[in-house]
């Protein structure tokens, strides 16, 4: 089974609001920030703060902020994960707004 390289993750999304996006299975080679893409574009509409762009959305996985140029690999979800388990991911949204009202003051 390990080495493989074709092993495909099954992960799930876990929002702000307890609701999920996924599962889905993705290979050891995605990035984050392709799953931030993923996230992004399949966001319920119907939720009140959407994330409008890759930027606006931070993925915790173990109780560390993932990084965009990583791969999933490279993140150490395959030592984590468990065969044939669903690995959650939390999905923080950075809403534009926040950003917006800082820099009209300034900040």
């Amino acid at each position: 089974m390990a080495g493989g390289g074709d092993e495909r993750l099954e992960l799930k999304f876990r929002l702000y609001d307890g609701s999920d996006i996924g599962p889905g299975k993705y290979a050891p080679s995605t990035t984050i920030a392709t799953l931030k893409e993923r996230i992004v574009a399949e966001w319920p509409q119907d939720k009140k703060t959407i994330p409008k762009t890759v930027n606006d959305v931070k993925l915790i996985y173990s109780g560390r902020f993932l990084e965009n140029n990583k791969t999933l690999a490279e993140s150490r979800l395959l030592l984590d994960g468990l065969p044939g388990g669903i690995i959650t991911m939390h999905v923080v949204v950075q809403p534009a707004l926040a950003r917006k009202k800082a820099e009209l003051h300034g900040y």
